[in-house]
């Protein structure tokens, strides 16, 4: 009977470090700072993942956002199809901020017609948050963004 309890005892030890190695990522996640506020990043990689976009979610946390990177400077639009929740849309170029949509609403119907986004001048990657947090944190064009582990 004590040879069984140490065999267990080991057995669930060794299955405790593999869970605790299993969820502790080797990379860090990818960040974006903008002005002394830090979020973890979602990256729409893919043509599919830029058109999905965060319509797949039902929220996001305060900390959290979702990082449109684009090869080249360009006047790239965004809408809000299938979207649930409202956001605030940044454009960003070479680092800094060169416009903000704030507050941006789903459309309150299906068949509601969709308003485009676009910026003011061309950028390069986009980055959505929550809806408010540019005001609360007073983002503006021409602040930096600072982007880690993309």
């Amino acid at each position: 009977i004590l040879a069984v309890f140490l065999v267990l005892a080991i057995l669930l030890t060794g299955l405790g470090v593999w869970q605790s190695l299993k969820k502790s990522p080797t990379a860090k996640s990818p960040t974006a700072k903008v002005n002394n506020y830090d979020f973890k990043l979602y990256i729409a990689k893919t043509p599919k993942d830029k058109e999905i976009g965060l319509s797949k979610y039902e929220k996001l946390s305060k900390d959290m956002g979702m990082l449109f990177p684009f090869e080249k400077p360009d006047y790239y639009s965004f809408w809000m199809k299938q979207m649930k929740f409202p956001i605030d849309i940044i454009y960003i170029r070479d680092g800094k901020i060169v416009a903000i949509h704030k507050n941006v609403s789903p459309p309150k119907k299906a068949d509601e017609g969709m308003l485009i986004y676009k910026p003011k001048e061309p950028s390069n990657m986009v980055l959505e948050i929550n809806a408010g947090l540019c005001d609360k944190y007073k983002f503006k064009e021409g602040d930096k963004v600072s982007l880690t582990n993309i």
